[in-house]
């Protein structure tokens, strides 16, 4: 039975006798049993992303260590989405917290900083954790390297993309980039052992390659990374001058001579003309590091009585930039020094 109140509307006996306290207490329960729903559907979602012990399925490491003629599509604007972006940004924070103290104060310090100040954080963040994300060798890690470097190199792309275009702290963006491109080229030529369990049948170095070549979709990392790359070319070369061929580190430098040599094939052939096309594209850093190429390439001269090869595998970089320079318009404004050693 009900009772009608004044204002028309009827409520059960039951009601009309519980005291406020019990309906606080069932409201409350209420609410705990909704708060728990929505945590399971939010990790269930998770989990049906990204399986935390499953490998990465996905786009992203394919043609590991393979040209591909087409050039590789920049999915990270289809793919990067708000619950990776969480997810991820949970997990570099939890690797931020477990440094110690000094994260602690780092933390309260980016508690008063603006938006931008705290993208700009992030970003390094980010890319201190992919770096040491090649350093992992627990077995959790290795299960889910490539689970996490993916998101990781998306993460990165997203907030250059939305860092670069303010052109505020420019110095502090590059020294970042900068910083990142040779961490990983430390690591592609002597890999750790994380990638040991990844058995692909390639050489350990093409998955940090991979990570360098899938960042370089951003002109203003890819540019860099061959700036830097073709300098180390150079250094190597001379190295191998003073070297005995038979002295242990011979195996490791020679591999590392050619996993260079063959990243800068890939950006060229990749994405020089989708740099060149680009608004605001650099041409003085293009012009910087075509020199820097052509020089390497005489360095790689005075080793063609030990192995030959190093310089045709350069030879076959310069024709495709050669290649690359002939079908834009843009990129044939080089100065013409640079143009006829290019090209002759």
């Amino acid at each position: 039975m009900s009772l009608m109140l004044c204002d028309g509307s009827e409520r059960s006996p039951q009601l009309i006798n519980s005291s406020p306290l019990s309906l606080a207490k069932e409201r409350k329960q209420e609410l705990l049993l909704l708060r728990e729903d929505l945590k399971e559907a939010e990790d269930a979602s998770q989990c049906d992303l990204f399986p935390k012990s499953a490998s990465c399925k996905c786009y992203f490491f394919d043609n590991l260590g393979k040209l591909s003629p087409q050039g590789l599509e920049d999915g990270s604007d289809r793919r990067f989405n708000d619950v990776l972006l969480r997810r991820f940004l949970r997990h570099v924070r939890f690797k931020e917290r477990r440094r110690g103290a000094g994260a602690s104060i780092q933390r309260r310090q980016f508690s008063v900083l603006n938006t931008e100040d705290e993208e700009t954080e992030q970003l390094r963040a980010s890319v201190d954790f992919l770096v040491e994300l090649c350093d992992t060798v627990s077995p959790v890690g290795e299960a889910n390297f490539a689970n996490w470097a993916h998101q990781a190199v998306d993460f990165i792309l997203a907030s250059l993309k939305n860092i670069l275009p303010r052109g505020k702290d420019t110095k502090l963006i590059e020294g970042i980039v900068n910083g990142l491109i040779m961490r990983l080229v430390r690591r592609m030529c002597s890999p750790s052992k994380v990638f040991e369990s990844l058995h692909t049948g390639l050489d350990a170095q093409f998955y940090v390659q991979h990570l360098i070549r899938k960042l370089g979709s951003e002109a203003y990392v890819g540019q860099r990374a061959i700036l830097l790359v073709s300098q180390r070319i150079s250094v190597l070369a001379e190295s191998f001058l003073f070297l005995d061929p038979f002295d242990d580190s011979f195996p490791g430098m020679h591999g590392c001579m050619f996993t260079l040599i063959q990243l800068i094939e890939f950006l060229i052939s990749d994405y020089l003309l989708i740099w060149s096309s680009a608004e605001g594209f650099d041409k003085m850093l293009f012009e910087e590091w075509v020199a820097s190429i052509l020089h390497s390439r005489k360095a790689l001269e005075l080793l063609e009585s030990r192995n030959g090869l190093y310089v045709l595998y350069m030879d076959r970089v310069t024709g495709e930039l050669a290649k690359q320079v002939g079908q834009s318009s843009s990129l044939q404004k080089l100065k013409p020094d640079i143009l006829d050693n290019l090209f002759h």
